[in-house]
C-alpha cells in the first residue's frame, strides 16, 4: 500500500469555535441545508458522534459521488481538532483503500482562523493516484470552506 500525504493550510474570517462547530460537531445538521445541492444528509450511524462513531454523507443526486462513511478518530473540542477516516464510499474508487484526514482550526491574530489541513490517501497495491483528481477533490473542499465562512460571516450568532 502507498501513501500519498499532502498538508494546506486556509484562513478565514470566523473563529476557530464556529468553523469546527459547523464542520464536525454540527455538521450533519448544517451542511445538508447549507448546501442541498451537494450533500443531501449526514448521519450517525454508531456512536455518538465523538471518537469512534462511525458517520456516512450522502451526496446529492447528480454529483459524482453517492455516498462516503468515515469513522471519527479524534475529536478534540478544547483544541478544535478532529481526525477522521474515509472507509467506505464510491469516492474511493479502484484505487484508494482509505483516505485519513487531520483538521485542526487554529486562531488567526485578526480574530479569525487558520484551517490546517493534512491528508493521507492511502492506495490498493502500488496504485498511484492522477494529480487532476486531486486538485479537483482540493478545490471542492476549498469551495465547501469559502461556503461555510461566508455563512458564519453572514450569521454572527450562529454557533457563537
Amino acid at each position: 500500500m502507498g501513501v500519498m500525504r499532502f498538508e494546506k493550510e486556509v484562513s478565514a474570517a470566523v473563529a476557530p469555535s464556529r468553523m469546527f462547530k459547523a464542520f464536525f460537531l454540527e455538521a450533519h445538521n448544517f451542511l445538508p441545508k447549507l448546501v442541498p445541492q451537494a450533500i443531501k444528509s449526514v448521519e450517525i450511524l454508531q456512536g455518538d458522534g465523538g471518537a469512534g462513531s462511525i458517520k456516512i454523507t450522502n451526496f446529492a443526486d447528480g454529483g459524482n459521488f453517492n455516498y462516503a462513511k468515515h469513522r471519527i478518530d479524534e475529536l478534540d473540542k478544547d483544541n478544535f481538532r478532529c481526525k477522521y477516516t474515509v472507509i467506505e464510499g464510491d469516492m474511493l474508487g479502484t484505487i484508494l483503500e482509505s483516505i485519513v484526514y487531520d483538521v485542526k482550526f487554529e486562531a488567526s491574530g485578526n480574530g479569525g482562523s487558520i484551517c490546517k489541513v493534512a491528508s493521507e490517501f492511502h492506495t490498493k497495491g502500488d496504485q498511484e493516484i492522477k494529480e487532476e483528481a486531486l486538485k479537483e477533490a482540493e478545490e471542492k473542499a476549498m469551495g465547501l470552506h469559502k461556503i461555510v465562512e461566508a455563512h458564519l460571516l453572514a450569521n454572527p450568532d450562529l454557533y457563537a
